[in-house]
């Protein structure tokens, strides 16, 4: 028997996408909930899952990846890396290398592309500041000087900005903002709808569905429209919400205002305690 076992090792080894995820699954998490604890993008862990190497990146990467799926399940980071390196030299030997002295990529500690962006446009808001100032104090350097008498000035009318008018109804549209996967589903937990949406992608939740759901791992990629006009996100940013409802009365209900107490209404019980 352990001689049969042993030719069956040899001839169908063990695969690290098969081992993380019999320990997913053991643990009871979806891959969304993976890629939501370790910021890998779902594709990759897609291809670690299914052996499809060639849609990974250069293998410092593609180590990084498979050990932080590892922690995220409790199983051995080393051993699974260690396992890939075999698979990937059996398999790309020509295209896929590592390099010497440098260690496996952390995704945690990669910065994010939204982080980067914004610390581009940080930069380039400063830059225009900086030069708006300086060609304002060319101006005031080349100006005469003049002495006026003071003027009074002149009263000015504070008026409160008009609020934006709240949608009262219409077709509820989700629009992913970058790649995010969505799962909608009724009552009956029937699906409706399951995908990794891309950027810019819509889906519009059909207005007869029984209570229809939402479950993702990224809320705040995905923006929910009533009739054109937007609604707060479904939740916080970089956490599993599910359960949350995407109808139009659902979504309309968590934006709705306070009631408006009535005019000459007491504010509470105790302004209208007798002594």
């Amino acid at each position: 028997m352990v001689e049969g076992q042993a030719e069956n090792t040899a001839l169908f080894p063990e695969r690290t996408g098969d081992r993380l995820r019999a320990a997913r699954m053991k643990a009871g998490l979806d891959l969304s909930d993976v890629a939501t604890r370790t910021r890998v993008p779902l594709r990759h862990l897609q291809a670690i899952e299914t052996g499809d190497y060639a849609n990974l990146p250069s293998l410092t990467y593609s180590l990084g990846f498979v050990k932080a799926y590892a922690r995220a399940v409790d199983e051995d980071e080393h051993a699974c890396s260690d396992l890939m390196r075999a698979e990937l030299g059996a398999s790309r030997p020509d295209s896929i290398y590592d390099s010497p002295g440098f260690e496996d990529a952390d995704p945690s500690r990669m910065p994010s592309r939204l982080l980067a962006w914004t610390a581009a446009a940080l930069a380039l808001i400063v830059a225009i500041g900086y030069g708006v100032w300086r060609s304002q104090m060319a101006t005031v350097d080349e100006a005469p000087v003049s002495i006026e008498a003071p003027s009074a000035p002149a009263p000015s009318i504070a008026t409160a900005p008009a609020p934006a008018a709240a949608p009262t109804g219409g077709a509820v549209v989700l629009t992913a903002t970058d790649a995010v996967w969505v799962r909608i589903y009724d009552a009956n937990n029937k699906r409706i709808f399951e995908k990794e949406m891309a950027k810019g992608e819509q889906f519009q939740v059909p207005a007869d569905a029984d209570n229809p759901q939402i479950r993702t791992g990224r809320a705040e990629l995905i923006a929910v429209t009533i009739g054109g006009r937007a609604v707060p996100p479904l939740g916080p940013p970089e956490r599993t919400v599910k359960d949350v409802g995407v109808s139009a009365a659902a979504l309309l209900a968590r934006v709705a205002p306070p009631p408006v107490p009535a005019a000459g209404a007491p504010a509470n019980a105790a302004a209208t305690a007798q002594p």
